[in-house]
């Protein structure tokens, strides 16, 4: 018989309140609530204006303040005018705030850990937990532009060429792919989109400038944790509006034949099937469309 899958996410639900600590008055035994916690988290050391706070929780106005108001009087963070925008406020950690933010990170790093040491397959673990933040955050994943050779930028084309290397029959080496040079996804020939989820990488794109009267879509490439969720097509609608700005009027890419899902993507997004127009030994399928 199988296990009702309403009483399977109720059970997931406990679990994780009670591994987080959400109902602990003291949580990571530093005397204020979790919600209080994680409000000095959303701040972090740089500060952040209030009305992004609320957004990136999701909290009311009503309970966002009073949160504020206890860390304020507590002495941990200082709220005032945006500097940039006065009709914002921003919070930034004091002092004592800045010791209480890395004292919470060592304690929140550590339990992390001791999660992991004691499971027998970790990395199911984690690969689970990406899962779940990519579907519970999927409304929160952000788009934003990154240097091709940012952080977040090369974790995504290093997992997208692991990727191919898996999936194609001849295997995948870029060095033996078409000459691909950064420059031309910077603007202004280009850019190049990394998809974050809660500031972690989860899917990049990138549009490269050409001299032949069009430009490309390269490096279409979605974590698995977050496919299914309509990831790709948003990637793709904002690097063909960065086109469109560019002034670009026509895009072309190229895929492979044993990535069926991408090439359904790109028949279902407008694209027309065309010619070979590269010499890249591994892409069968071409693609080109007009913006």
């Amino acid at each position: 018989m199988p296990l009702n899958p309403v009483s399977r996410i109720r059970r997931f639900n406990r679990a994780v309140t009670t591994e987080t600590g959400a109902l602990d008055q003291s949580f990571l035994g530093r005397g204020r609530p979790l919600g209080a916690a994680r409000v000095m988290n959303a701040i972090g050391p740089a500060g952040r204006a209030i009305s992004d706070i609320r957004a990136f929780l999701d909290l009311d106005t009503g309970l966002l303040s009073r949160l504020l108001r206890s860390l304020e009087d507590e002495g941990l963070i200082d709220v005032a005018e945006d500097r940039k925008d006065k009709r914002r406020r921003f919070a930034v950690l004091t002092p004592e705030g800045h010791r209480e933010y890395e004292a919470y990170e060592a304690l929140s790093n550590g339990r992390a850990q001791a999660l992991l040491d004691r499971h027998p397959h970790p990395e199911q673990l984690l690969a689970a937990m990406d899962l779940i933040a990519s579907a519970l955050g999927r409304d929160r994943i952000e788009i934003v532009e990154r240097d091709p050779h940012s952080a977040p930028a090369i974790f995504c084309l290093e997992s997208y060429y692991a990727e191919l290397a898996a999936r194609f029959a001849m295997g995948f080496d870029p060095a033996k792919a078409a000459r691909l040079d950064s420059d031309d996804m910077r603007p202004p020939r280009g850019v190049f989109l990394v998809a974050l989820s809660d500031g972690l990488p989860s899917g990049c794109v990138g549009l490269k400038g050409t001299d032949k009267g069009y430009a490309e879509i390269k490096r279409l490439w979605v974590a698995p944790s977050a496919r299914g969720l309509g990831l790709a097509k948003r990637l793709m609608t904002k690097s063909e509006s960065h086109a469109r700005t560019m002034g670009v009027t026509t895009l072309r890419l190229d895929t492979n034949s044993a990535l069926p899902e991408a090439a359904g993507l790109y028949q279902r997004s407008g694209w027309s099937e065309i010619e070979r127009f590269n010499d890249d030994p591994y892409p069968d399928l071409f693609f080109e469309k007009r913006v």
